[in-house]
């Protein structure tokens, strides 16, 4: 081999060997060859929430809930929930029929929700989720006036009492938390209710379904909670 040769080659070997240094030194740097662990723990805890919507509505209207969560948080990213709450109306239809619908029975809902939020460790989160639910209630439906008959000029009572009804239902949940101080949040969420099967009495469909709201096939509710974490 000759001087050139054994010169050349040398001289490709320090190049190749520099460019590999600078390379390794760009990979240790940009942490391409070492990942960092994540030192937060997978399970961090427990929270409990009450609702402040439901007994407002109780207040202003005729009807409402008292309703309280417990929610396990895993690694500020998933949180399952079960919830449970007491619904209760006491309505009289006025303007049509005059009957008089009232109920109070519990309800209860277990589902999950996922932190979206892109710093899953931050002071507050954005959550998406889903609820299965159900509820098992006795309703009256009464007309507490009396039926008039204006031929024998006399009243008559109508209307049954502890009618049976059961409801299964499904929520799509959007919600926001924020820390407000130490273990304390406060947070709400908007909730989608879709009906997947139900029963109800023979002499009509119940006004309120605890836990549903208003009867129909679908319903939309916002919650707004004080969180305390554990």
């Amino acid at each position: 081999m000759t001087k050139e040769s054994i010169s050349s080659f040398i001289s490709r070997l320090t190049v190749s060997l520099l460019l590999l240094l600078t390379v390794a030194q760009h990979a240790q740097g940009q942490k391409i060859f070492k990942q960092e662990k994540d030192s937060i723990p997978f399970f961090r805890g427990f929270a409990l929430s009450f609702d402040l919507v439901g007994p407002a509505k109780l207040m202003l209207s005729d009807y409402g809930e008292y309703e309280g969560a417990l929610r396990i948080n895993l690694h500020d990213e998933w949180f399952p929930v079960f919830e449970l709450g007491l619904g209760h109306a006491s309505h009289v239809d006025d303007e049509v029929t005059n009957l008089t619908y009232k109920t109070t029975a519990p309800y209860f809902r277990l589902g999950m929700d996922w932190n979206i939020k892109k710093q899953k460790h931050g002071p507050y989160r954005i959550y998406a989720g889903f609820r299965y639910a159900f509820t098992n209630y006795k309703c009256d439906i009464l007309h507490e006036k009396g039926l008039e008959d204006h031929v024998w000029n006399t009243k008559s009572d109508f209307g049954t009492e502890g009618i049976s009804c059961y409801q299964h239902w499904l929520e799509g949940v959007f919600g926001i938390d924020a820390s407000v101080m130490g273990p304390f949040h406060l947070g709400w969420t908007v909730r989608y209710k879709r009906r997947l099967f139900h029963k109800e009495g023979d002499i009509g469909n119940s006004w309120y379904v605890p836990g549903f709201g208003l009867n129909d096939s679908d319903n939309m509710s916002v919650n707004f909670n004080v969180i305390i974490d554990i």
